[in-house]
């Protein structure tokens, strides 16, 4: 199995401001100085990342979960699973675009549409593997799940350790009530666009210190993350997703 490290350190904490045109919009965030771009995703094939479903192993998708169709991934979400890079990543600006279609599907039928982005994923594969994950979720995308025995430090100092076999949650910051039902939005601080609009998420592994944003927002932020390199996956967890516009960009040194 391949494995390539992008081992660059930052010499430098100064933030630029980076805007970004995506889907003719623009998006502002604090990005630091990076290389040029890698298209995790290349808008034809799957080449870069192997699949995985709960119930049929690795490169084994019978039922069709995840197909390319007009340059994105359709996840149909229809069974656990992801895809997952070939290669293990550290030191980068990660930026891709979703949006939600609409079935939800057992266990999770008539609840909260889900997703996410696992990084730093290492050890076997499995549902879900040790990891960080930048939640995708309908009213808490941009929640932090440290899974599998990953672990983060949270902006309050408060260290937060997935146990085995399952994982533990930090709120995204300015997170209001919650309730798992199909289409929720946050009332307080709602951070998604519309439903069927595409969001913008953008994440930086800068050593062990991350940084998650969601349409130029800063929803989470934690240091001393475990493992702190790793291959990146993308889940089908319930709800039909559609993922474009994958990118990673290595930090300059």
């Amino acid at each position: 199995m391949l494995k390539t490290i992008f081992g660059f350190a930052c010499l430098s904490m100064t933030l630029v401001i980076t805007t970004i045109a995506i889907g003719g919009k623009e998006a502002t965030s604090e990005i630091p100085p990076h290389g040029e771009g890698v298209a995790l995703f290349n808008g034809h094939d799957l080449a870069n990342f192997d699949t995985f479903l709960k119930e049929h192993g690795l490169n084994n998708d019978p039922d069709h979960v995840f197909q390319v169709e007009n340059r994105t991934i359709h996840v149909s979400g229809k069974e656990f699973g992801y895809v997952i890079t070939k290669k293990e990543f550290a030191n980068y600006y990660l930026r891709a675009e979703f949006k939600w279609g609409e079935g939800t599907y057992a266990p999770r039928e008539g609840q909260a549409r889900d997703s996410g982005i696992l990084y730093h994923v290492q050890g076997e594969q499995k549902v879900w593997p040790r990891s960080v994950e930048f939640q995708i979720i309908e009213g808490g995308t941009g929640d932090f799940w440290m899974t599998d025995g990953g672990a983060i430090t949270g902006r309050d100092g408060v260290r937060v350790v997935g146990p085995p076999g399952t994982a533990l949650k930090i709120d995204r910051i300015g997170k209001g009530p919650w309730n798992n039902v199909t289409g929720y939005r946050d009332p307080v601080g709602e951070v998604e666009k519309p439903h069927g609009e595409w969001n913008l998420l953008e994440l930086v592994a800068h050593g062990d210190h991350v940084k998650q944003f969601v349409n130029g927002k800063l929803a989470n932020e934690g240091s001393g993350a475990f493992p702190s390199s790793g291959k990146i996956l993308l889940q089908s967890e319930g709800a039909e997703v559609f993922f474009r516009n994958i990118e990673l960009f290595p930090l300059k040194r």
